[in-house]
Protein backbone atom coordinates (compact mmCIF):
# COMPACT_ATOMS: atom_id res chain seq x y z
CA UNK A 1 0.00 0.00 0.00
CA UNK A 2 1.23 3.51 -0.78
CA UNK A 3 -0.22 6.97 -0.13
CA UNK A 4 -0.79 10.03 -2.30
CA UNK A 5 -0.77 13.26 -0.28
CA UNK A 6 -1.63 16.72 -1.58
CA UNK A 7 -2.10 20.07 0.09
CA UNK A 8 -5.72 20.84 1.12
CA UNK A 9 -6.81 17.29 0.36
CA UNK A 10 -7.25 14.02 2.20
CA UNK A 11 -4.64 11.30 1.69
CA UNK A 12 -5.40 8.59 -0.88
CA UNK A 13 -4.35 5.12 0.29
CA UNK A 14 -3.81 2.71 -2.58
CA UNK A 15 -3.29 -1.05 -2.18
CA UNK A 16 -1.00 -1.24 -5.19
CA UNK A 17 2.74 -1.44 -5.85
CA UNK A 18 3.09 2.15 -7.10
CA UNK A 19 1.74 5.00 -9.21
CA UNK A 20 3.03 3.49 -12.44
CA UNK A 21 0.37 0.76 -12.42
CA UNK A 22 -2.56 3.21 -12.26
CA UNK A 23 -4.02 5.03 -15.23
CA UNK A 24 -4.17 8.83 -15.06
CA UNK A 25 -7.98 8.92 -15.08
CA UNK A 26 -8.18 6.72 -11.99
CA UNK A 27 -5.70 8.94 -10.15
CA UNK A 28 -7.57 12.08 -11.19
CA UNK A 29 -10.87 10.66 -9.91
CA UNK A 30 -9.25 9.69 -6.61
CA UNK A 31 -7.92 13.24 -6.22
CA UNK A 32 -11.41 14.63 -6.79
CA UNK A 33 -12.70 12.40 -4.00
CA UNK A 34 -9.95 13.58 -1.69
CA UNK A 35 -11.12 17.19 -2.07
CA UNK A 36 -14.74 16.58 -1.12
CA UNK A 37 -15.50 18.65 2.02
CA UNK A 38 -17.57 15.90 3.66
CA UNK A 39 -15.15 13.01 3.04
CA UNK A 40 -13.50 11.68 6.20
CA UNK A 41 -9.98 10.47 7.10
CA UNK A 42 -8.78 9.32 3.65
CA UNK A 43 -9.81 7.72 0.37
CA UNK A 44 -9.09 4.00 -0.05
CA UNK A 45 -8.43 2.35 -3.41
CA UNK A 46 -8.34 -1.43 -3.59
CA UNK A 47 -5.79 -3.37 -5.70
CA UNK A 48 -8.35 -3.96 -8.48
CA UNK A 49 -9.03 -0.23 -8.87
CA UNK A 50 -9.55 1.41 -12.26
CA UNK A 51 -11.41 4.46 -13.57
CA UNK A 52 -15.21 4.47 -13.36
CA UNK A 53 -17.95 7.08 -13.67
CA UNK A 54 -17.03 9.87 -11.26
CA UNK A 55 -15.38 7.51 -8.77
CA UNK A 56 -12.88 4.73 -9.42
CA UNK A 57 -14.14 1.17 -9.40
CA UNK A 58 -12.52 -0.48 -6.42
CA UNK A 59 -12.89 2.75 -4.43
CA UNK A 60 -14.05 3.33 -0.86
CA UNK A 61 -15.04 6.69 0.60
CA UNK A 62 -16.56 7.46 4.01
CA UNK A 63 -18.77 10.55 4.19
CA UNK A 64 -20.36 12.37 7.10
CA UNK A 65 -24.12 12.97 6.68
CA UNK A 66 -23.89 12.72 2.88
CA UNK A 67 -24.47 10.10 0.16
CA UNK A 68 -23.12 10.30 -3.39
CA UNK A 69 -25.18 8.38 -5.98
CA UNK A 70 -22.22 8.05 -8.34
CA UNK A 71 -20.08 6.64 -5.52
CA UNK A 72 -22.54 3.73 -5.41
CA UNK A 73 -23.04 3.51 -9.16
CA UNK A 74 -26.06 2.56 -11.21
CA UNK A 75 -25.85 -1.21 -10.69
CA UNK A 76 -26.92 -0.73 -7.08
CA UNK A 77 -26.39 -3.81 -4.95
CA UNK A 78 -24.38 -5.67 -7.59
CA UNK A 79 -22.60 -8.54 -5.92
CA UNK A 80 -21.81 -12.21 -5.67
CA UNK A 81 -23.48 -15.49 -4.78
CA UNK A 82 -21.85 -18.82 -3.92
CA UNK A 83 -22.74 -22.33 -2.85
CA UNK A 84 -20.62 -25.45 -2.31
CA UNK A 85 -21.57 -28.92 -3.60
CA UNK A 86 -20.28 -32.37 -2.65
CA UNK A 87 -19.99 -33.55 -6.29
CA UNK A 88 -16.48 -34.08 -7.71
CA UNK A 89 -15.77 -32.14 -10.91
CA UNK A 90 -14.19 -35.30 -12.32
CA UNK A 91 -17.62 -36.95 -12.19
CA UNK A 92 -19.17 -34.04 -14.11
CA UNK A 93 -16.50 -34.20 -16.81
CA UNK A 94 -16.56 -37.98 -17.16
CA UNK A 95 -20.35 -38.45 -17.22
CA UNK A 96 -21.76 -38.26 -20.76
CA UNK A 97 -25.28 -37.04 -21.58
CA UNK A 98 -27.10 -36.41 -24.85
CA UNK A 99 -25.76 -32.84 -24.71
CA UNK A 100 -22.10 -33.56 -24.01
CA UNK A 101 -20.68 -34.18 -20.56
CA UNK A 102 -22.46 -32.98 -17.43
CA UNK A 103 -20.57 -29.67 -17.36
CA UNK A 104 -21.70 -28.88 -20.91
CA UNK A 105 -25.26 -30.06 -20.31
CA UNK A 106 -25.70 -28.13 -17.06
CA UNK A 107 -24.24 -24.90 -18.48
CA UNK A 108 -26.40 -25.22 -21.60
CA UNK A 109 -29.54 -25.73 -19.53
CA UNK A 110 -28.71 -22.71 -17.34
CA UNK A 111 -28.27 -20.54 -20.46
CA UNK A 112 -31.64 -21.70 -21.82
CA UNK A 113 -33.55 -21.13 -18.58
CA UNK A 114 -32.05 -17.99 -17.04
CA UNK A 115 -32.38 -14.82 -19.15
CA UNK A 116 -29.11 -12.97 -19.68
CA UNK A 117 -28.02 -9.52 -20.80
CA UNK A 118 -30.98 -7.38 -21.86
CA UNK A 119 -33.38 -10.36 -21.79
CA UNK A 120 -36.10 -10.74 -19.16
CA UNK A 121 -38.75 -13.34 -18.40
CA UNK A 122 -41.89 -13.23 -20.53
CA UNK A 123 -44.07 -13.65 -17.45
CA UNK A 124 -43.78 -11.95 -14.03
CA UNK A 125 -41.77 -13.93 -11.48
CA UNK A 126 -42.37 -14.20 -7.73
CA UNK A 127 -40.60 -11.48 -5.71
CA UNK A 128 -41.03 -11.04 -1.98
CA UNK A 129 -39.03 -7.79 -2.14
CA UNK A 130 -41.30 -6.20 -4.73
CA UNK A 131 -44.45 -7.49 -3.02
CA UNK A 132 -43.33 -5.81 0.21
CA UNK A 133 -42.51 -2.56 -1.60
CA UNK A 134 -45.93 -2.43 -3.25
CA UNK A 135 -47.54 -3.01 0.13
CA UNK A 136 -45.73 0.09 1.41
CA UNK A 137 -46.14 2.39 -1.59
CA UNK A 138 -46.19 5.50 0.58
CA UNK A 139 -42.44 5.08 1.09
CA UNK A 140 -41.78 5.42 -2.65
CA UNK A 141 -44.60 7.41 -4.24
CA UNK A 142 -42.76 10.78 -4.08
CA UNK A 143 -40.66 9.51 -7.00
CA UNK A 144 -43.51 8.78 -9.37
CA UNK A 145 -41.16 8.28 -12.31
CA UNK A 146 -39.70 5.20 -10.60
CA UNK A 147 -42.96 3.50 -9.66
CA UNK A 148 -43.28 1.59 -12.98
CA UNK A 149 -40.06 -0.21 -12.02
CA UNK A 150 -41.94 -1.97 -9.23
CA UNK A 151 -44.04 -3.72 -11.89
CA UNK A 152 -41.27 -4.20 -14.43
CA UNK A 153 -39.01 -5.68 -11.75
CA UNK A 154 -41.13 -8.85 -11.62
CA UNK A 155 -39.88 -9.70 -15.11
CA UNK A 156 -36.25 -9.20 -14.04
CA UNK A 157 -36.18 -11.20 -10.80
CA UNK A 158 -33.79 -14.12 -11.27
CA UNK A 159 -31.96 -12.85 -14.36
CA UNK A 160 -28.26 -12.51 -15.17
CA UNK A 161 -26.72 -9.22 -16.28
CA UNK A 162 -24.40 -8.81 -19.26
CA UNK A 163 -20.79 -7.62 -19.35
CA UNK A 164 -18.78 -9.07 -16.48
CA UNK A 165 -21.76 -10.83 -14.90
CA UNK A 166 -21.62 -14.62 -14.95
CA UNK A 167 -22.70 -17.97 -13.56
CA UNK A 168 -19.83 -20.43 -13.11
CA UNK A 169 -19.25 -24.01 -12.14
CA UNK A 170 -15.87 -24.10 -10.38
CA UNK A 171 -13.50 -26.68 -8.92
CA UNK A 172 -12.11 -26.18 -5.42
CA UNK A 173 -8.85 -27.50 -3.93
CA UNK A 174 -10.59 -30.75 -3.01
CA UNK A 175 -11.82 -31.38 -6.55
CA UNK A 176 -15.43 -30.58 -5.62
CA UNK A 177 -17.78 -28.46 -7.71
CA UNK A 178 -18.84 -25.02 -6.49
CA UNK A 179 -21.41 -22.66 -7.99
CA UNK A 180 -20.66 -18.93 -8.17
CA UNK A 181 -22.57 -16.08 -9.77
CA UNK A 182 -22.24 -12.33 -10.24
CA UNK A 183 -25.25 -10.08 -10.86
CA UNK A 184 -27.04 -7.05 -9.45
CA UNK A 185 -30.27 -5.08 -9.48
CA UNK A 186 -30.55 -5.17 -13.28
CA UNK A 187 -32.51 -2.42 -15.09
CA UNK A 188 -34.36 -1.67 -11.84
CA UNK A 189 -31.27 -0.38 -10.02
CA UNK A 190 -29.95 1.34 -13.13
CA UNK A 191 -33.06 3.50 -13.45
CA UNK A 192 -32.97 4.32 -9.73
CA UNK A 193 -29.31 5.30 -9.90
CA UNK A 194 -29.78 7.49 -12.97
CA UNK A 195 -32.83 9.18 -11.44
CA UNK A 196 -31.10 10.26 -8.23
CA UNK A 197 -27.89 11.16 -10.03
CA UNK A 198 -29.89 13.80 -11.93
CA UNK A 199 -31.65 15.00 -8.78
CA UNK A 200 -28.32 15.39 -6.97
CA UNK A 201 -26.76 17.26 -9.90
CA UNK A 202 -29.71 19.70 -10.10
CA UNK A 203 -29.66 20.36 -6.36
CA UNK A 204 -25.90 20.86 -6.27
CA UNK A 205 -26.21 23.42 -9.06
CA UNK A 206 -29.03 25.17 -7.19
CA UNK A 207 -26.93 25.27 -4.02
CA UNK A 208 -23.87 26.57 -5.93
CA UNK A 209 -22.01 23.63 -4.49
CA UNK A 210 -18.24 23.82 -4.17
CA UNK A 211 -18.10 20.31 -5.66
CA UNK A 212 -17.24 20.78 -9.34
CA UNK A 213 -20.05 19.38 -11.53
CA UNK A 214 -17.41 18.03 -13.93
CA UNK A 215 -16.32 15.57 -11.24
CA UNK A 216 -19.66 13.67 -11.47
CA UNK A 217 -19.79 13.48 -7.67
CA UNK A 218 -22.99 15.37 -6.91
CA UNK A 219 -24.21 14.56 -3.40
CA UNK A 220 -27.35 14.40 -1.27
CA UNK A 221 -27.33 15.29 2.46
CA UNK A 222 -29.04 12.45 4.30
CA UNK A 223 -31.15 14.87 6.36
CA UNK A 224 -32.91 16.20 3.23
CA UNK A 225 -36.06 14.77 1.68
CA UNK A 226 -34.11 13.86 -1.46
CA UNK A 227 -31.40 12.15 0.56
CA UNK A 228 -33.93 10.07 2.47
CA UNK A 229 -35.70 9.11 -0.74
CA UNK A 230 -32.43 7.98 -2.27
CA UNK A 231 -31.65 5.84 0.77
CA UNK A 232 -35.09 4.22 0.54
CA UNK A 233 -34.71 3.40 -3.16
CA UNK A 234 -31.06 2.38 -2.78
CA UNK A 235 -31.98 -0.10 -0.05
CA UNK A 236 -34.86 -1.42 -2.14
CA UNK A 237 -32.47 -1.90 -5.09
CA UNK A 238 -30.00 -3.69 -2.82
CA UNK A 239 -32.72 -5.98 -1.52
CA UNK A 240 -33.85 -6.69 -5.08
CA UNK A 241 -30.27 -7.47 -6.14
CA UNK A 242 -29.84 -9.83 -3.18
CA UNK A 243 -33.10 -11.58 -4.02
CA UNK A 244 -32.16 -11.72 -7.71
CA UNK A 245 -28.99 -13.65 -6.85
CA UNK A 246 -30.83 -15.90 -4.39
CA UNK A 247 -33.42 -16.82 -7.05
CA UNK A 248 -30.71 -17.64 -9.58
CA UNK A 249 -28.74 -19.72 -7.08
CA UNK A 250 -31.89 -21.73 -6.38
CA UNK A 251 -32.57 -22.23 -10.11
CA UNK A 252 -28.98 -23.32 -10.75
CA UNK A 253 -29.13 -25.71 -7.79
CA UNK A 254 -32.30 -27.24 -9.23
CA UNK A 255 -30.74 -27.67 -12.68
CA UNK A 256 -27.51 -29.04 -11.22
CA UNK A 257 -29.33 -31.52 -8.96
CA UNK A 258 -31.64 -32.71 -11.74
CA UNK A 259 -28.79 -33.53 -14.12
CA UNK A 260 -26.49 -35.02 -11.53
CA UNK A 261 -29.21 -37.24 -10.05
CA UNK A 262 -30.48 -38.35 -13.46
CA UNK A 263 -27.08 -39.32 -14.85
CA UNK A 264 -25.15 -40.43 -11.75
CA UNK A 265 -27.83 -41.46 -9.27
CA UNK A 266 -26.34 -39.14 -6.65
CA UNK A 267 -28.33 -36.42 -4.90
CA UNK A 268 -26.05 -33.37 -4.43
CA UNK A 269 -25.69 -31.78 -1.00
CA UNK A 270 -25.36 -27.99 -1.03
CA UNK A 271 -23.75 -25.96 1.76
CA UNK A 272 -21.91 -22.77 2.66
CA UNK A 273 -24.09 -20.29 0.77
CA UNK A 274 -22.83 -16.68 0.61
CA UNK A 275 -24.63 -13.67 -0.88
CA UNK A 276 -22.92 -10.27 -0.66
CA UNK A 277 -22.95 -6.80 -2.27
CA UNK A 278 -20.10 -4.78 -3.72
CA UNK A 279 -21.89 -1.61 -4.98
CA UNK A 280 -23.59 0.17 -2.10
CA UNK A 281 -23.44 2.67 0.74
CA UNK A 282 -23.97 1.77 4.40
CA UNK A 283 -23.99 3.65 7.70
CA UNK A 284 -21.09 2.26 9.74
CA UNK A 285 -19.06 3.39 12.72
CA UNK A 286 -15.41 4.07 11.94
CA UNK A 287 -12.93 5.98 14.10
CA UNK A 288 -15.68 6.93 16.55
CA UNK A 289 -18.04 8.41 13.95
CA UNK A 290 -21.12 7.15 12.14
CA UNK A 291 -20.20 7.50 8.47
CA UNK A 292 -21.78 6.60 5.15
CA UNK A 293 -19.23 4.20 3.71
CA UNK A 294 -19.53 3.96 -0.08
CA UNK A 295 -18.08 0.82 -1.64
CA UNK A 296 -18.05 1.01 -5.43
CA UNK A 297 -16.60 -2.25 -6.64
CA UNK A 298 -15.40 -3.17 -3.16
CA UNK A 299 -16.62 -5.65 -0.56
CA UNK A 300 -17.01 -5.31 3.18
CA UNK A 301 -14.24 -7.27 4.91
CA UNK A 302 -15.02 -6.91 8.59
CA UNK A 303 -13.15 -9.19 11.00
CA UNK A 304 -14.27 -12.77 10.42
CA UNK A 305 -16.76 -11.89 7.64
CA UNK A 306 -16.87 -14.23 4.65
CA UNK A 307 -17.02 -12.74 1.16
CA UNK A 308 -16.37 -13.60 -2.48
CA UNK A 309 -13.63 -12.28 -4.77
CA UNK A 310 -13.89 -13.62 -8.34
CA UNK A 311 -11.20 -13.65 -10.99
CA UNK A 312 -11.78 -13.55 -14.74
CA UNK A 313 -13.22 -16.58 -16.52
CA UNK A 314 -10.52 -19.20 -16.91
CA UNK A 315 -8.71 -18.16 -13.75
CA UNK A 316 -9.05 -18.48 -9.97
CA UNK A 317 -11.69 -17.10 -7.63
CA UNK A 318 -11.63 -16.93 -3.84
CA UNK A 319 -13.77 -17.17 -0.75
CA UNK A 320 -12.11 -14.88 1.79
CA UNK A 321 -12.39 -14.02 5.46
CA UNK A 322 -12.10 -10.33 6.33
CA UNK A 323 -9.45 -9.04 8.71
CA UNK A 324 -11.38 -5.88 9.70
CA UNK A 325 -8.55 -3.54 8.71
CA UNK A 326 -9.59 0.03 9.65
CA UNK A 327 -7.16 1.49 7.07
CA UNK A 328 -9.50 0.37 4.26
CA UNK A 329 -12.69 1.06 6.24
CA UNK A 330 -12.88 -2.75 6.57
CA UNK A 331 -13.03 -3.26 2.79
CA UNK A 332 -11.21 -5.19 0.08
CA UNK A 333 -11.29 -5.69 -3.68
CA UNK A 334 -14.35 -7.15 -5.39
CA UNK A 335 -12.45 -8.91 -8.16
CA UNK A 336 -9.37 -8.77 -10.37
CA UNK A 337 -10.04 -5.38 -11.98
CA UNK A 338 -9.75 -4.54 -15.66
CA UNK A 339 -6.47 -3.70 -17.38
CA UNK A 340 -8.21 -2.37 -20.49
CA UNK A 341 -11.68 -1.29 -21.58
CA UNK A 342 -14.13 -3.68 -23.17
CA UNK A 343 -13.69 -1.91 -26.51
CA UNK A 344 -9.90 -2.25 -26.31
CA UNK A 345 -10.19 -5.91 -25.35
CA UNK A 346 -12.29 -6.68 -28.44
CA UNK A 347 -9.79 -4.79 -30.60
CA UNK A 348 -6.72 -6.44 -29.08
CA UNK A 349 -7.83 -10.05 -28.63
CA UNK A 350 -9.37 -12.11 -31.49
CA UNK A 351 -12.35 -14.30 -30.64
CA UNK A 352 -10.40 -17.39 -31.64
CA UNK A 353 -7.60 -16.57 -29.19
CA UNK A 354 -10.09 -16.40 -26.32
CA UNK A 355 -11.85 -19.60 -27.34
CA UNK A 356 -8.54 -21.43 -27.72
CA UNK A 357 -7.44 -20.25 -24.28
CA UNK A 358 -10.65 -21.54 -22.68
CA UNK A 359 -10.40 -24.85 -24.53
CA UNK A 360 -6.78 -25.34 -23.44
CA UNK A 361 -7.88 -24.76 -19.83
CA UNK A 362 -10.76 -27.24 -20.26
CA UNK A 363 -13.33 -24.48 -19.58
CA UNK A 364 -16.83 -24.84 -21.05
CA UNK A 365 -18.39 -21.57 -22.27
CA UNK A 366 -22.17 -21.16 -22.67
CA UNK A 367 -22.96 -17.88 -24.40
CA UNK A 368 -25.51 -16.87 -27.04
CA UNK A 369 -22.98 -14.89 -29.11
CA UNK A 370 -19.21 -15.25 -29.07
CA UNK A 371 -18.52 -12.00 -30.95
CA UNK A 372 -17.90 -9.95 -27.78
CA UNK A 373 -16.32 -12.75 -25.74
CA UNK A 374 -12.94 -10.94 -25.69
CA UNK A 375 -14.48 -8.29 -23.39
CA UNK A 376 -14.16 -10.83 -20.58
CA UNK A 377 -10.90 -12.46 -21.62
CA UNK A 378 -8.69 -13.16 -18.62
CA UNK A 379 -5.87 -11.08 -20.14
CA UNK A 380 -8.18 -8.03 -20.09
CA UNK A 381 -8.05 -8.32 -16.28
CA UNK A 382 -5.31 -8.07 -13.68
CA UNK A 383 -3.73 -11.23 -12.32
CA UNK A 384 -6.02 -12.24 -9.46
CA UNK A 385 -3.10 -13.84 -7.61
CA UNK A 386 -1.26 -10.53 -7.58
CA UNK A 387 -4.41 -8.72 -6.45
CA UNK A 388 -4.78 -11.12 -3.54
CA UNK A 389 -1.13 -10.68 -2.56
CA UNK A 390 -1.53 -6.89 -2.51
CA UNK A 391 -4.40 -7.09 -0.01
CA UNK A 392 -3.05 -9.73 2.34
CA UNK A 393 -3.58 -7.25 5.20
CA UNK A 394 -7.28 -6.93 4.30
CA UNK A 395 -8.48 -10.50 3.74
CA UNK A 396 -7.40 -14.10 4.24
CA UNK A 397 -8.22 -16.62 1.47
CA UNK A 398 -10.10 -19.63 2.83
CA UNK A 399 -10.99 -21.34 -0.46
CA UNK A 400 -9.61 -21.17 -4.01
CA UNK A 401 -11.61 -22.29 -7.06
CA UNK A 402 -10.88 -22.52 -10.80
CA UNK A 403 -13.39 -22.07 -13.62
CA UNK A 404 -14.86 -25.29 -15.01
CA UNK A 405 -17.87 -23.94 -16.91
CA UNK A 406 -19.13 -20.41 -17.39
CA UNK A 407 -22.46 -18.94 -18.50
CA UNK A 408 -22.22 -15.39 -19.89
CA UNK A 409 -24.77 -12.88 -21.17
Amino acid sequence: MFVISEKNALPVKIWQSGMEVLDSKCIEQAQHLSRLPFAQKWIALMPDTHAGMGMPIGGVIACENVVIPNAVGVDIGCGMGFVQTDIPVAVLRETVTGSGNLVQAICGDILRNIPTGFSHYQKPQPSVVLDSAKAEMQRYEADAELLPQLDEGYFQAGTLGGGNHFIELQEDENGLCCIMLHSGSRHFGNIVGQHFKKIAAALNEKWHSAVDSAWNLSFLPVDTDEGQRYLEWMQLSMDFAYENRAIMLEKVREIFARYVTKYTGREPVFSGEINCHHNYAALENHFGKNLWVHRKGAIRAGEGELAIIPGAMGSYSYIVRGKGNPESFMSSSHGAGRTCSRTAAVQNYPVQEVMTDLREKNVVLAKHSKQDVAEEYRLAYKDIGQVMAQQSDLVEPVKQMFTVGVVKG
